[in-house]
Parts: structure tokens; sequence; C-alpha cells
């Protein structure tokens, strides 16, 4: 799979972590993160989400403090469905019922090999469909009306 990574500032060490562990299981991966340096994550957000949603990637994992502001800033991207997980049962049902593309995780909040755990989740899961289509088309009608 085509996978973006950004990261802010306080989440390199995660966001280096998770790209060799994305890398062994097969996957091309960009990095668009912060190698360490002061970084804003809503511009971070922003520009990976876009190309998620230009269709140049399938998914993205975006890592900051708590996960919450690159959930905020990945959200207002045209078709995006960004999530924080903090365990691997939402990362799960965030891909099987909504679709989701963008997965968040708090560096602060969660530890290295419960960051695998719940990007693996959310990495192999599969949407759905059915009654999930019919609400994944009503945030996406939400979202339209409000351009």
């Amino acid at each position: 799979m085509k996978i973006v990574i950004t990261n802010d500032h306080a989440a390199t060490e995660l966001k280096t972590e998770l790209l060799f562990h994305l890398l062994g299981k097969g996957h091309t991966v960009e990095d668009m993160g912060s190698n360490g340096d002061r970084a804003e994550y809503p511009q971070l957000a922003h520009a990976a989400a876009k190309k998620i949603a230009d269709g140049e990637f399938e998914f993205g994992v975006f890592l900051c403090g708590t996960g919450a502001g690159m959930c905020i800033a990945a959200n207002k991207v045209h078709g995006i469905r960004a999530i924080v997980c903090t365990e691997p049962f939402t990362a799960k049902l965030a891909r099987e019922h909504n679709d989701a593309q963008v997965l968040c995780i708090g560096a602060r909040v969660v530890g290295r090999e419960l960051a695998k755990m719940i990007v693996d989740e959310f990495i192999e899961a599969k949407f759905e469909g059915g009654r999930h289509a019919t609400r994944v088309e009503t945030f996406m009608a939400f979202e339209s009306r409000q351009a």
C-alpha cells in the first residue's frame, strides 16, 4: 500500500519507529514530517491529507503530541475522514465502518508497540460498505453542502 506519514516535532521518534515498521511490512511510505525541527502540524497535516484526497496515497499516518491537532487539520481537507486512535479496536472500526483514510496518533499518549498494533489494524481492515456506505455518503453530503 502507498502510505504517507507526517509528524510534528513532538512525534519524531514515533514517526521513525512507525516508518520502519511499515516499510518492513512491504508498504511504500513517503515521509512528509519533521525530523525533529519545530514544525506546525496544521500545514503538515493539510499537505499530506491533500495528497490522499488527490489519490496519490491510500492512507495516512499523522502524528503529533495528542493526535488531536493533526486530526482536526486533516479533516479540513475535502474528502478526508481522519480519526484519532489510542487502541486497535477503534482503528479497525474506523476503517470498516467509516472508511477513514487517515489515522492520527498521539506520541505523548500511545507507546511505540501499541502504536504499531493500532497502525496494523487500521491498514489491514477493509471498508465493509453496505449500511456503512450510506453513512459515509451522508458525511460527504454534509461536507459538500458546506463547501
